[in-house]
């Protein structure tokens, strides 16, 4: 399964910091109604690329949209910041692969 969509880039500043950029609204409903995808707690491992590089990374549910979190050497290999609007390519990957 494969998404594309354009975000920004968000900085959520709770106990463990961290980046992310928020999937659209209908995306997440659909992720929403396959619950085999999730490996525990409703996180969805996937594939992403933004720019030209490519990560792998978990998905997490907040507020009924899930979060794709940005990893520091992804934004300083696309030298991203918060409140950039990035474009992200993104592939569900199969539980515990």
């Amino acid at each position: 399964m494969e998404f594309e969509f354009t975000g920004e880039i968000i900085h959520w500043h709770g106990p463990a910091p961290h980046h992310f950029v928020a999937l659209p609204e209908d995306d997440s409903d659909v992720l929403a109604q396959l619950p085999d995808l999730s490996y525990g707690w409703g996180c969805i491992p996937v594939r992403a690329r933004i720019g030209t590089t490519d990560f792998d990374t978990s998905l997490m549910p907040k507020d009924g949209r899930y979060l794709l979190p940005i990893k520091v050497a992804v934004r300083r290999a696309e030298d991203l910041d918060v409140g950039d609007d990035v474009s992200v390519l993104l592939w569900v990957r199969e539980p515990g692969r």
